[in-house]
């Protein structure tokens, strides 16, 4: 039997694929935003979808969900969303606006999980913020749980994945048992001058990552859609052939999708004006657009950070996306997602705004799946076979509903409803035109 798992703040499901290539079921995902637990069920069919804030989920809420009667849960995982942690007063996990965090906490120990993989940003672990993160740690030890000391930031770069993006992971685990070991880097970005490093495998590139993928801007109907069946692909690296799952082992411990290998996705046009083509095409592959403020990839080196923005309450800001290395053009979504090792049959939401989001939002799947590996391993027993089922994904509507739709599709409140937001192609266009006006504003033009 597979261990079992319960992702909180889910998102459209990082975590949740990496923990299920390392041979996890993930039994339950909670997360609050409609539209995100859309796309994590369009993904994940098997797995029970609670969309709720964590505040308002109780342990048998979970276990009720997902059938899960006694059954023991393996691990819970997640990062509370990191706007922000308040330091006031004398104990920093007391102050409400972290509550997020002690209901994480909460949930952990209301389970009785044996283990626990708490993620969040870098920067919980220097100055004044790394006191929150020793209380959280002492919380830990008051409730019966140890955590693996020292703590660690992990670079996705170092676990196969052409991106630099850094995470702190807390790997935590019930008392008397064995803690998880932190996994070790198997590849370097590319650049890297850490000797330890430098003795490894070279990581995938920009170029491994993007190559082979069709233009979208071949493709017309891209500017109605996310979505196009086409023949011919370019050559495929080692990496972009674990992308496509053209191998068996591609698919790690996880289950195999049923999909359309020939489908295009995730790639709706960006309408850049041709005074932005121009700055872009000038720019030196590595470095910073100087109006727009764009990183331009480098084909030999790893992507940049990829970044969610803001929230609909906070204006609604998706970060920008970076240059392509070889086009005059932002990358697409699904050029993000390449970037950011979820493989071709996963999918996001079809418009760029919220596709954006979910893969800055998101962990790595090769970075989560080495450390649920750890965790695998600590809890013992037989290696978990990959299952014989090959699922469906959900209704591909599932990948377009709007937040009002997607809050109507749950039956819960829509948490964007303050956003006047226009639908369908009115609205994507729109986006184009503010995007231009706001890079010729930029540029002097406007």
């Amino acid at each position: 039997m597979r261990p079992t798992a319960v992702d909180l703040f889910a998102g459209a499901g990082g975590l949740s694929l990496g923990f299920e290539q390392a041979g996890f079921d993930v039994v339950a995902a909670v997360e609050v935003d409609p539209v995100h637990a859309a796309v994590h069920h369009f993904n994940f069919p098997k797995t029970a979808n609670i969309v709720r804030s964590v505040v308002d989920v109780s342990a048998d809420d979970v276990r009720a969900a997902a059938g899960l009667g006694a059954r023991n849960v393996d691990v819970v995982f997640g990062g509370a969303p990191c706007q922000g942690f308040s330091l006031m007063g004398q104990r920093a996990l007391d102050d409400p606006r972290n509550s997020l965090v002690r209901d994480f906490v909460r949930l952990v120990v209301d389970l009785h999980a044996s283990y626990f993989v708490f993620e969040n940003v870098k920067g919980l672990t220097v100055g004044k913020h790394r006191r929150f993160l020793a209380e959280l740690i002492e919380e830990f030890g008051r409730h019966g749980y140890s955590v693996q000391l020292p703590w660690r930031v992990l670079n996705a770069a170092h676990f196969g994945v052409p991106q630099s993006r850094e995470r702190l992971i807390l790997l935590g685990a019930r008392k008397g048992l064995p803690l998880p070991a932190y996994p070790e880097p198997i590849t370097r970005a590319a650049g890297s001058t850490q000797q330890a490093l430098l003795e490894r495998l070279a990581g995938p590139t920009c170029h491994d990552a993007l190559a082979d993928l069709p233009d979208a801007e071949r493709f017309a109907e891209l500017n109605e859609t996310d979505e196009v069946e086409v023949s011919a692909w370019g050559q495929m690296s080692a990496y972009a052939r674990e992308m496509r799952c053209v191998a068996e082992d591609a698919w790690h411990l996880g289950y195999r999708r049923d999909w359309n290998p020939r489908l295009l996705t995730g790639s709706m046009r960006t309408n850049h004006s041709d005074i932005s083509r121009r700055r872009f095409a000038e720019t030196a592959p590595g470095s910073v657009e100087p109006i727009s403020r764009f990183f331009k990839l480098a084909p030999d080196g790893v992507s940049n950070t990829l970044r969610a923005g803001t929230d609909s309450a906070r204006g609604a800001f998706t970060s920008p996306r970076p240059i392509h290395y070889a086009r005059p053009r932002c990358v697409t979504v699904r050029e993000m997602a390449r970037l950011h090792g979820f493989p071709d049959w996963f999918r996001l939401h079809e418009t760029k705004w919220h596709g954006a989001r979910q893969i800055g939002n998101s962990v790595p799947p090769p970075l989560a799946r080495a450390v649920a590996s750890c965790v695998r391993a600590a809890l013992g027993g037989a290696l978990p076979e990959r299952p014989a089922v090959v699922l469906e994904a959900g209704n591909r509507h599932l990948l377009s509903l709007t937040p009002a739709q997607a809050a109507a599709h749950w039956g819960v409140d829509n948490p964007h409803r303050a956003r006047n937001r226009k639908s369908g192609a009115t609205k994507r266009r729109q986006e184009d035109i503010e995007a231009q006006r706001l890079e010729e504003l930029r540029a002097g033009n406007g």
